[in-house]
């Protein structure tokens, strides 16, 4: 449990800010730059493939959680990799329920992490 409250302590401000910044700024990947859309998708599969191998609980109990968001930063990443120049996530409702999940996920996370056990 230890292990997972010092992830999710990490990864669950991340996933809060991160949602909101690129629901915010989601019109970006329209027009953004196939070496940067590449960049992005290792840093987030290099996140996501570390939180995998270090966390890899299913369980009961929310740090399933945390390795599920492992699991999708993981995907979103080699998407991202393998296909650059493929369009991006647009502004439909599909993606707005995506990032609205991971802000979901964010703050489940930011909330156990930072609760003292009773």
């Amino acid at each position: 449990m230890a292990n997972s409250k010092q992830i999710a302590a990490v990864m669950g401000p991340t996933l809060i800010v991160l949602s909101a910044t690129e629901a915010i700024n989601l019109h970006i990947w329209a027009t953004n730059i196939a070496p940067v859309t590449y960049l992005n998708g290792t840093i987030l599969f290099v996140a996501g493939l570390a939180i995998v191998r270090f966390h890899n609980v299913w369980m009961r109990g929310w740090p399933t959680i945390v390795t599920m968001a492992g699991w999708i930063l993981l995907l979103a990443g080699l998407f991202r990799m393998f296909a650059p120049e493929a369009p991006q996530a647009g502004e439909n409702i599909a993606t707005y329920a995506m990032l609205g999940l991971l802000f979901a996920f964010g703050s489940i996370l930011t909330l156990k992490a930072y609760s003292r056990e009773k």
